[in-house]
């Protein structure tokens, strides 16, 4: 084998991307990583992690404006955020954790190639990927093309854009470009109302700015249980955004300094700045003329991962299976794992690894933080009709939250009646986004709700909420006034 052919190639080094050339350098096989940009891919660099430095900047804002109320007397209670200063801060803590990928991709031996790679032949054997560094080059000794015997597809997503006017306009940015402003615009727009423009909603109120929220559907965060959209609408207004459901947009237009969105109902909105936030679509540039199954704009794949196309693998986002870092973890992993099988680099026995996403726990990293895994209410009702059984326990009622001054927010448990088959849980409160791991767990083993209101939690947790909501489904919780047993 020369330099430049490789058991298993992997185009693209997010979530998916890099935690499958780590895996398949650690089963033996021979690996290459080739990305355009940083590894890390969006989340690292230009969503999760970035975001959430902000989210807790934004948090500490939030909580100095109540030490009030606990007898904290701050001589000049006046705030000013140095947005240069947060921008810094959040670029090192993105520097930091890129290294590490980096270190860690070195240290397992995967050679990485910064470039834009594309399929160009994938018939039988040997898959050729051309190579392309941009206009500097790769610099001497660079291959233009590299060879493989597997290649995990994991091209990852970029943010949708509408075909509406005005959407070139300067001042209308993308999550990425916003993560980059130096100043805090004074008025801010924000299209859609999905996690990354709620998320941004919370950092930028907190920074000073005055939010407007545009979203076309009738409730935020649709893809989340009802309950749980209903008390994020609720805080988010009470701390000052203007929320617009049911409201799409017609067009943006240049007024003066700032802009102006008109709206299919309502007065226009006026903006300094506009953030495009109505979802994400798979990257498939990476697929050359691999001629593999697309299926309504995204890479068809099978339950290990695997494409139309023997020895193509597609996980992470590019699959549009779930978008989410954690799961295109889960995804990358697997393809690895199966490429190297299919190598005759066996783990396990020679098995072949499926995925499961049925339990992958979704977060809003909000304040409080709002969580869900399983079936929302809607959609356990339809499954299992009248043997649905719904817990709720508020936060009001939870010693811990209660103390740290954050009783809005519940957990909810939904179960099967016969069977005690826990079918969702969804929170709203501190510490959620550990909690709802609690809840995966749980699931995944197969705990029923009877064993879920049995086990032992520390007191005082906010994570008690969890076993409280499970008891209540069943009756029983003693924390909350009696009400009629299951039949």
């Amino acid at each position: 084998m020369n330099r430049t052919e490789f058991d298993v190639a992997v185009i693209g080094g997010g979530p998916a991307g890099y935690v499958a050339a780590l895996k398949a350098a650690s089963l033996g096989a021979s690996t290459a990583l080739v990305e355009k940009d940083a590894p890390g891919g969006t989340c690292l660099n230009r969503g999760c992690i970035p975001t959430k430095t902000y989210l807790k900047t934004a948090e500490i804002i939030h909580e100095i404006g109540g030490a009030a109320r606990r007898g904290i007397r701050i001589a000049d209670p006046s705030l000013r955020l140095d947005m240069a200063q947060a921008a810094a801060e959040k670029n090192k803590v993105v520097r930091q954790l890129v290294s590490g990928v980096t270190s860690l991709l070195g240290a397992n031996g995967v050679r990485m190639f910064k470039a834009l790679g594309r399929l160009s032949r994938t018939g039988p054997g040997i898959k050729k990927i051309s190579l392309d560094y941009g206009p500097a080059g790769g610099g001497e000794g660079c291959p233009g093309e590299i060879f493989a015997r597997q290649v995990i597809l994991a091209g990852g997503s970029g943010a949708v854009r509408l075909p509406l006017p005005g959407l070139d306009l300067e001042g209308v940015l993308t999550s990425t470009e916003i993560l980059d402003l130096t100043e805090v615009p004074e008025r801010l727009a924000i299209l859609g109302g999905g996690v990354i423009g709620i998320e941004m909603a919370m950092i930028f109120l907190s920074f000073g700015s005055r939010i407007t929220v545009v979203e076309a559907a009738d409730s935020l965060l649709p893809m989340m249980d009802g309950d749980v959209s209903a008390l994020i609408l609720k805080i988010l207004r009470e701390r000052g955004g203007d929320i617009r459901l049911g409201t799409s947009l017609k067009g943006i237009e240049k007024n003066g300094g700032g802009l102006t969105l008109n709206l299919s109902a309502g007065p226009p909105v006026s903006a300094d700045k506009v953030l495009l936030s109505i979802g994400r679509a798979a990257d498939l540039s990476c697929l050359g003329d691999s001629q593999i199954r697309i299926e309504k704009g995204k890479a068809a794949v099978n339950e290990y991962m695997e494409t139309s196309v023997p020895g193509l693998w597609a996980p992470g986002d590019i699959n549009g299976q779930k978008m989410l870092a954690h799961a295109a973890f889960k995804m990358g992993e697997a393809a690895a794992i199966n490429a190297a099988v299919s190598l005759g680099l066996a783990p396990a026995g020679g098995r072949r690894q499926k995925v499961c996403l049925s339990y992958t726990p979704s977060v809003v990293y909000t304040f409080p933080e709002a969580a869900s895994v399983g079936l929302t209410e809607g959609e356990a009702r339809a499954l299992a009709g009248e043997e649905l059984l719904i817990g709720r326990f508020p936060l009001a009622a939870n010693g811990k939250a209660l103390a740290a001054g954050e009783p809005a927010g519940f957990v909810k448990a939904l179960a099967e009646k016969r069977c005690g088959r826990i079918l969702g849980v969804h929170m709203v409160g501190p510490g959620a986004s550990e909690i709802i791991n609690e809840a995966a767990a749980l699931m995944a083993m197969e705990i029923t709700v009877f064993e879920a209101a049995e086990i032992m939690h520390g007191h005082p947790t906010v994570s008690e909420a969890l076993m409280e909501a499970a008891a209540d489904c069943l009756g029983r919780c003693l924390h909350l006034p009696p009400k009629k047993k299951p039949g």
